[in-house]
């Protein structure tokens, strides 16, 4: 049952149905909200309490996660034309942009091609570099069990992953549970994210906050120190957390995101 603290709703793109939470209010400042992968919009909920009411974050859950389609492709370019969609959708010519892991890279994709729809953007613990080479190194995903007759069934059949999908199961009209992604698409969407993406990082001068973590396995604290120095406009914040801060530390990411956010100029 959806929780009656944020709106579901959805928008048609070619016929292809991309869903969003809105957690309103509707007189709050927008915020954008862009998840990861293994992932959906749902993730953001405890933080947009946090931000409420001041804020209304609107977490899309992005192409091929959640309630939301599989789309043709996972580039960038996908990725931010949906992003792009959904604020003309809702009428609002710009909003500050968060994401997480691969939503960071969407969101600074976003501003670098956009720059007049990102206010401010907050990548949390996205590099800007992926060196990897060889297969996706989330190909383990192949291997789990994409639906069952219960959802007991399919987290058993998960095993040693069941926490990292089973918060997101979906029940399907006759009743079984499935996976809400097909692994094949998170691995294409995983590969995509790889090369050096300096240009985009570097191609808005938006203020910007930059939240990583401590033991983070993706970004260091030198890749971060040096994301921080040669971005203009823009702050950093460590916390003592791995990649999943937003599961690992709640409070602090919060309590970075808040602080960041009363810097920006008042928006009538």
């Amino acid at each position: 049952m959806e929780s009656p603290r944020y709106v579901r709703a959805e928008l048609l793109l070619s016929g292809r149905r991309l869903s969003y939470l809105d957690f309103g209010p509707a007189t709050g400042n927008p915020l954008l909200a862009l998840h990861g992968h293994f992932s959906e919009g749902r993730e953001f909920a405890a933080l947009a309490a946090e931000l409420g009411p001041e804020w209304r974050v609107i977490a899309p859950d992005q192409r091929g996660n959640g309630a939301s389609d599989r789309a043709p492709d996972y580039s960038r370019e996908g990725y931010v034309a949906d992003a792009v969609a959904l604020l003309d959708h809702l009428g609002l010519p710009s909003a500050v942009v968060l994401g997480h892991s691969m939503g960071g890279k969407n969101a600074y994709h976003l501003a670098a091609r956009h720059p007049g729809r990102v206010r401010a953007l907050i990548n949390v613990d996205d590099p800007v570099v992926i060196t990897d080479t060889g297969p996706s190194g989330i190909s383990f995903c192949l291997d789990w069990p994409r639906q069952a007759p219960t959802r007991e069934a399919l987290l058993d059949g998960l095993g040693e992953a069941a926490p990292i999908a089973g918060n997101w199961l979906r029940q399907q009209p006759d009743g079984s549970w499935r996976l809400p992604f097909v692994p094949e698409d998170v691995v294409a969407s995983d590969l995509a994210v790889r090369g050096d993406h300096w240009a985009a990082w570097l191609g808005s001068d938006c203020p910007a906050l930059l939240v990583h973590g401590r033991t983070s396995f993706l970004v260091s604290p030198e890749l971060a120190r040096e994301m921080t120095e040669r971005r203009p406009c823009t702050r950093r914040v460590e916390l003592d957390a791995g990649h999943f801060i937003l599961t690992e530390d709640p409070d602090g990411l919060a309590a970075a995101v808040r602080e960041f956010l009363a810097t920006l100029p008042h928006v009538p």
